[in-house]
């Protein structure tokens, strides 16, 4: 008599976990083969205004630090402040030299733009750890700064981002001279690679304790949970 041996049965691969900072976009189709080339000019405004908007960033994050520190808690202004400067210049940085994937010109605003293409947000935490802010904005987020350093090349900034970004978006501003069509493939590589960064600063910005996970989840909409692996 003979006997079949079964192989055991392989587990599903757990989805991956929804992460609280969410960010989506839409490439828009068409994009204009030269304007990529002033955008560093017309985005002028932006700039200036983010420049003292950072500023106040650094300040209502310590003020953060401390609350959370004695309070367990992010204060709610203070969170939707910060959230709204992240956003304001992921917006600036998907128009201008982070990613080229729209011709719209940015809103001079925190807030979220339902008719913008692409939307950061994040959910707020109703408790933080209070012995986590003490370490995880520096000593838990060094792996993720060493990956960051690859990435955008130690250069970050609205209009501009260094490293494999940079690079990324120069060749798509290559292809959209030369062919007039933005790759999608590229779109979802630079949009992946963003998110990414977009997570990092959320988590050393206080302003999460769910841990950037080290996966590229590339594409304008976030990896859908029910979907395994």
């Amino acid at each position: 008599m003979s006997t079949k041996t079964i192989p055991p049965a392989t587990p599903p691969t757990a989805p991956p976990p929804v992460h609280p900072a969410r960010l989506t976009a839409a490439l828009d189709e068409p994009l204009s083969r030269w304007l990529w080339l002033v955008k560093w000019l017309l985005a002028l405004p932006h700039y200036v205004v983010l420049l003292f908007l950072w500023v106040a960033f650094v300040v209502t994050g310590v003020v953060a630090f401390f609350a959370i520190l004695f309070t367990g808690r992010y204060p709610r202004p203070l969170f939707d402040f910060n959230t709204g400067v992240l956003r304001w210049n992921w917006r600036v940085a998907y128009y201008a030299y982070g990613t080229l994937g729209t011709d719209s010109y940015p809103p001079f605003t925190l807030a979220d733009v339902p008719d913008y293409p692409t939307h950061w947000d994040l959910e707020y935490p109703r408790t933080l750890s209070r012995g986590l802010v003490l370490v995880k904005w520096w000593l838990l987020a060094i792996p993720h700064y060493l990956v960051l350093g690859f990435l955008l090349g130690g250069v970050r900034a609205a209009w501009f981002s260094g490293g494999l970004i940079g690079l990324l978006t120069l060749f798509a501003g290559v292809a959209l001279a030369a062919t007039g069509r933005y790759p999608r493939g590229l779109f979802d590589l630079i949009l992946g690679l963003n998110r990414w960064v977009l997570r990092v600063a959320a988590y050393a910005a206080l302003l999460t304790d769910v841990y950037p996970p080290f996966r590229l989840d590339q594409g304008g909409n976030e990896p859908d949970p029910t979907v395994p692996r």
